[in-house]
């Protein structure tokens, strides 16, 4: 009996010992701040959690002896082994400021967890534009071609996605993409974001996202932007091609539960083009945080931006190989345009438990656009020339709520989160337009002219479940959209309208083989609405055409200082019909295939020296041309970037930059290539004290290479005919700036 005793003893202590526990705690700053969105993970059992707006955080199924990690980037990673007399406590986290490294980030089940590892790109090299930070998206590529003002031509998996079709770009909640936009649908100018105030990036490749909507095929961006300052700072930037550029920082106010600051920005510059751009922009953005440290959290931003610039277009190859003019000159020097949005935008967070919050947004932007452009020169009207002037004026109303609710279920040892959420976008574009001009002031003939109305009303329901080493995340969304147009061209009251719903359902798997790698398998499907004259016009079904997405891949992290991802992926695009902003005109799109092969490793070297690189292929065709005729123009097939950072080298720091894009067909029969490039980039500086002193230079060997290609027919003033060939934008020459900035 005695034996039967000792070993029922021994055998409920061993189930004590190991019993699960709850740990809860707060995680702060070393000035007694919460830290919000600290990763708080059970290396042991693959849990984690993040600290909510008063930096608290609760996690299950904690036992003795667990290895729990709090990380977060720019604070030092602190992981704590679990004692007994900590289960039965309330934890105090205080977190260190650190330098930025790889080993700050841990990979945990999550369907968009690259993103934190590409943030250490971010953190460690900032950008030094606000469309630069497109280019930390791995396989993302961008041109100018409209003298700086325009938005930029975006390349993706594949896509000429033109100025954003088909990638959703956000800014801490706000839409970027402008629908039914006077030069193309989709239109994404990120212009009004001051680069210096850019805190981190979240990013996700195809469709797979039930909380994101339109124009989520080929990828997302979301940017968020700081909200709050370290310290004042003012930056001078002078440099090539009469360029200057002012930014600065400063705080209005700060003391225990809010914050306020403004930034500013002012960039003047000629370019490098032989007629001067006379480009000139100007930003301010003000922010209020307000966070009570317990249950609410409460951003107020307002930005306004404005710009002109003179624009000397694409040119035709054949006028610089006969010398009429030279890579840098101009056919029509009269393009140029000007544009402005006025945002705001309110973020509020409200954690209702432990276990739930809602958090809400709402915005009104108003915005302006007028460009003039001539891609054809003297084609259609061989006397007064081509020129085609865009312009529209409009306001942007929406707001968003979601529900997200976490729970623990069997023992504790599965975890259940799921959101729901709800929300509208309405746009009111008022005399939307497309004219033939001359020289800017005489109108030759009104092409287009109409009012837009175009509202998209949603909801969607995001389930993740987690057991042990799997992940499984399901996803639905629901979108209908109101399409209304007057058409103001015609003699009489003349207005249509049509309507839609899209059901989006996604699904994604996740694997934890080891507690360093992450196998995946994820599938959705998404949209790209089109644009409200092209349903009106066709009184077409394909008003939202879908995309069927899917990839398997894997991310490794090797090492605390080594991660590697790779994936294979399929997107498969239905019919759509195009509105062609430059022609008026509604031209019809087949169906395409796209499949390809993404490779990435980041790798911090030593504690100072830091390397990033991505390698992207993807094979494009259409699905409804005979072989030879298939290709789509312009989808780029092989590129790359990467880089070398370095920091605190006896007070320098700096990085090196490249970014490689592989010849590529310009038309369906690959008759004409668009041509590769491979351009390198440097910065580097110096701090002493609270100076800095540094020097950039793009293209730093002077590299002749084309930032923007496309095969257009045109013909010049004394020809008889058009002719179709290559007509590029120059990419920048050797480019050097130099900055100081100063913080106090």
């Amino acid at each position: 009996m005695k034996k039967y005793i000792i070993i029922c003893c021994t055998f409920l202590c061993s189930f004590t010992a190991v019993q699960a526990h709850e740990l809860s705690g707060t995680v702060t700053s070393e000035n007694n701040k919460p830290i919000e969105g600290v990763g708080v993970y059970n290396k042991t059992t693959g849990a984690y959690t993040y600290t909510n707006v008063s930096g608290y955080f609760e996690i299950d199924d904690i036992a003795i002896g667990h290895e729990v990690y709090f990380y977060s980037l720019g604070y030092k990673t602190q992981i704590l082994t679990i004692k007994e007399e900590q289960l039965n406590t309330t934890l105090k986290i205080v977190l260190v400021a650190s330098a930025v490294s790889l080993d700050q980030v841990v990979l945990v089940s999550k369907v968009n967890a690259l993103s934190n590892f590409v943030n250490v790109d971010v953190k460690t090299n900032p950008v030094q534009s606000s469309q630069e930070i497109l280019r930390k998206v791995p396989g993302l590529i961008i041109g100018q071609h409209a003298g700086g003002g325009k938005a930029e031509q975006i390349f993706l998996r594949g896509f000429d996605i033109d100025h954003g079709t088909d990638i959703a770009i956000n800014v801490d909640g706000l839409p970027v993409n402008m629908v039914s936009h006077a030069h193309g649908q989709g239109y994404a100018d990120m212009h009004f974001i001051i680069p210096e105030t850019i805190d981190n990036i979240d990013f996700g490749k195809g469709a797979y996202y039930a909380n994101q909507g339109n124009f989520n095929t080929a990828g997302y961006v979301n940017l968020h932007t700081k909200k709050t300052i370290s310290k004042n700072s003012i930056a001078m930037e002078a440099g090539m091609f009469n360029t200057l550029r002012s930014v600065g920082l400063l705080k209005l106010a700060e003391n225990d539960f809010s914050n306020a600051y403004v930034a500013t920005e002012l960039v003047l510059t000629d370019g490098a083009f032989d007629s001067p751009q006379d480009f000139n922009r100007i930003n301010i953005m003000g922010r209020y945080n307000y966070n009570n440290h317990e249950n609410q959290d409460l951003s107020v931003t307002l930005s306004h931006f404005q710009s002109n610039w003179n624009a000397s277009g694409q040119i035709p190859q054949r006028a610089v190989e006969q010398g009429i003019i030279g890579r840098f000159g101009a056919i029509d020097d009269t393009e140029g345009g000007n544009t402005s949005r006025s945002n705001i935008l309110v973020n509020y967070t409200r954690e209702l438990d432990e276990h739930s919050r809602v958090r809400s947004k709402a915005f009104v932007s108003m915005y302006d656009f007028e460009l003039f452009s001539n891609f054809t020169y003297f084609l259609e009207d061989p006397l007064n020339g081509d020129q085609i002037h865009q312009q529209e004026e409009r306001t942007i109303i929406g707001a968003e709520s979601v529900y997200e609710h976490t729970a623990h279920i069997d023992n504790h040892d599965t975890q259940l989160k799921y959101e729901a959420g709800f929300g509208f976008r309405y746009d009111d574009v008022n005399n939307v337009q497309l004219s033939h001009t001359k020289n800017r002031q005489e109108l030759v003939e009104r092409l287009a002219h109409g009012n837009i109305d175009e509202t998209n009303t949603y909801t969607f329901f995001n389930l993740t479940y987690k057991k042990n080493d799997w992940t499984i995340n399901p996803g639905l969304r629901l979108d209908y959209f109101k399409f209304d147009y007057q058409n103001l061209l015609t003699p009489t009251y003349d207005f249509k309208s049509q309507d839609k719903l899209f059901l989006g359902p996604k699904l994604n798997v996740i694997y934890a083989a080891t507690t360093n790698l992450q196998l995946f398998a994820k599938s959705g499907i998404g949209f790209h609405s089109n644009d409200t004259r092209v349903v009106i016009a066709n009184d077409a079904d394909a008003i939202l055409p879908a995309a069927y997405s899917a990839d398997l891949g894997a991310i490794f992290k090797a090492s605390n200082k080594l991660v590697l991802n790779a994936a294979l992926w399929n997107l498969f695009l239905e019919q759509e019909f195009v509105y062609v902003g430059d022609a008026g005109v509604v031209e019809p799109s087949g169906k395409t295939r796209r499949y390809g092969v993404d490779f990435g490793m980041r790798y911090q070297l030593t504690d100072w020296l830091y390397f990033n690189g991505d390698i992207n292929y993807t094979y494009a065709r259409s699905t409804e041309d005979s072989n030879g005729q298939n290709y789509i123009p312009l989808a780029p097939d092989l590129t790359s970037a990467g880089g070398l950072s370095f920091r605190e080298i006896k007070h320098f720091s700096g990085s090196l930059n490249y970014k490689f894009v592989k010849n590529r067909p310009a038309n369906e029969d690959n008759s004409i290539i668009a041509e590769g490039y491979f351009v390198s980039d440097l910065n580097l500086n110096y701090t002493l004290k609270n100076w800095a002193f540094g020097v950039i230079i793009e293209n730093l060997f002077d590299t002749q290479w084309n930032e923007t290609q496309f095969a257009t027919e045109s013909r010049l003033f004394n020809e008889p005919a058009g002719i179709e060939e290559i007509h590029f934008t120059p990419g920048t020459p050797f480019y050097l700036r130099g900055k100081v900035t100063v913080k106090f």
